[in-house]
Parts: C-alpha cells; structure tokens; sequence
C-alpha cells in the first residue's frame, strides 16, 4: 500500500505520541478531525498499524540478554516447531529465512546462565536439528520505522522532512 505525506505525517505523530486523540491530531496536522480519523482506519485495514498496545523493553522486564538462534529443523516439521516455539515467552520473535538455517528467532532471558536455560527449552523438541546461537552485544540502532515511513510517503531527504509534525508547543 503506498501512503501519502499526510498519512506520513500522521504515523510520525503517532509514533511520537502514541496516546494522542483524533482531534488533537487534526489539530496538530492542521486538517480536518474526519480527515485523520479516515486515515486511521485505512491505514489499520491494510494493516499499516498494527496496533496501539505499549513499547515494553524486556531488559525493563528483568530480561536484559537477547540473542538470535539461528535453527535448523527437519523436514516437515515447520508446522509443529512454529506451535512449540509460540509456547515459549522467551521467544519474541520467529521467522522462516534462507540460507543457513530454517528458522531465526529473537530470545530474551534474564541472565547469560538464565539463556541457557531458554536455548535448551527452544531445542528440546524433537522437530528442531541445531540451533547457531549469537548473543547481542549492544544494539546501536533499534527497531525504527519511521525513517521507511518518510521514505515511502516522498519525505525522505526533502527540507524539513525531520520535524514536519507540528507539536502545538512552537516546534
């Protein structure tokens, strides 16, 4: 779906300010409240917003380790290793990929010894071969959308694309 750079404008606002009302956003956008409340629910329909639930960071948590596993699995297993590692809270993400490997999955855990731990719950299932283990070290660019969302509203790179949501406190 392509989006327009009002509907940019209006992700950036949300992603600022998530807890903002439609009218405050017609607002602050400077259109109309029927304008953005029809943005809103076009851009859930496609599924452009995914939700609006919290930003929890897991080290907040206690989880403060992640790592990714990279997973090899045997043939026609995908279905029930999927379902095993939906059981797991530990895993906060999973993805089939290419190359090395079938799977790729995001673990937290709340120590080094406590991944362990996680590694063996995630690979105690018969469906999985070998799992490849990395351990993050730091994390110099977190998961951003923003700068995709003004490069596929035509914002990317004009004058004033930063900033271009007004804040209504002189901004």
């Amino acid at each position: 779906m392509a989006i327009d750079p009002l509907d940019g404008r209006l992700l950036e606002l949300l992603a600022a300010e998530p807890r903002i009302g439609v009218l405050e956003a017609s607002r602050r956008l400077g259109v109309a409240r029927g304008t953005v409340q029809a943005r809103l629910d076009r851009l859930q329909s496609t599924g452009v917003i995914r939700g609006f639930g919290p930003d929890v960071d897991p080290a907040a948590l206690g989880y403060p380790v992640t790592a990714f596993a990279t997973l090899e699995i045997k043939q026609g297993q995908g279905p029930d290793v999927r379902a095993h590692l939906a059981g797991v809270p530990e895993v906060l993400e999973l993805h089939t990929i290419t190359g090395e490997g079938d799977m790729l999955c995001r673990l937290v855990a709340r120590s080094n010894g406590d991944l362990q731990r996680v590694i063996d719950r995630v690979v105690g299932f018969d469906g999985i071969m070998r799992a490849s283990t990395a351990i993050v070290m730091e994390n110099p660019v977190p998961l951003r959308i923003i700068p995709l969302v003004r490069q596929a509203a035509g914002t990317a790179g004009h004058p004033g694309a930063e900033g271009t949501v007004p804040t209504g406190d002189g901004e």
